[in-house]
């Protein structure tokens, strides 16, 4: 056992080692990838938020493509988790360091299959829960109270009979958050596509950041 504390000597022969891949780091993390034109955050609406929105319909159209070409069948939306989120994004540059902060965790993207009964669980859980969990501009929902609600997804009405493909975290599939509908689907598709590397790519893609509160969730 070494105790890590103010006693502890640097020793110079490991700072020397460790430093060139320190500045390699450093640079790399703080590289300029896109820009902000306003800070972005999950707090600046009622059962949706700018950042949240941002992210579900980027890993929507990220994760999309591949699913797409693998299965020839596309992703009806996308939903996460509010508590997910661990950072914003300021206005002004963006780095390679705020995907990070967003997202530090090693989550990947997956698809799974629910029956229409799993999809009104899910929005039961959305309703009740009463934050702005992160879901993708192909829903339309309209809450009235919270047991009675109006929902469309990619413009058609809701239909208890059909089957949804949902994207959403591996973590959150395994019923984190107490999401126990994403467990046992119909079928489970992995992207082997990390949400951060999502994020990055994204990012990397767009010379600026547009993102904004819509019509995806309205409270009567």
């Amino acid at each position: 056992m070494i105790t890590i504390d103010s006693t502890l000597i640097e020793k110079a022969a490991f700072n020397k080692q460790i430093a060139p891949y320190k500045k390699k780091m450093i640079a790399e993390i703080n590289t300029v990838i896109s820009y902000a034109p306003k800070n972005i955050n999950r707090y600046d609406g009622k059962m949706q938020s700018s950042l949240g929105n941002l992210l579900a319909d980027l890993c929507y159209e990220r994760a999309n493509v591949i699913f797409k070409e693998r299965t020839g069948k596309e992703i009806d939306f996308s939903m996460f988790n509010y508590g997910g989120i661990r950072a914003s994004i300021s206005k002004g540059t963006v780095t390679n360091k705020n995907p990070f902060e967003l997202m530090p965790f090693e989550n990947s993207l997956v698809v799974v299959e629910l029956s229409g009964k799993k999809i009104a669980e899910l929005v039961d859980y959305f309703i009740k829960n009463k934050s702005a969990h992160p879901l993708s501009k192909n829903i339309e929902l309209l809450i009235n109270t919270d047991t009675s609600y109006q929902l469309k997804i990619n413009n058609q009405e809701f239909d208890l009979s059909e089957n949804y493909f949902v994207l959403t975290s591996d973590y959150l599939q395994s019923g984190g958050d107490k999401m126990d509908f994403f467990k046992n689907p119909i079928s489970l598709f992995k992207t082997d596509y990390k949400m951060r590397h999502a994020i990055i790519d994204e990012f990397k893609s767009l010379d600026t950041l547009r993102t904004s509160l819509d019509n995806r969730v309205i409270l009567q």
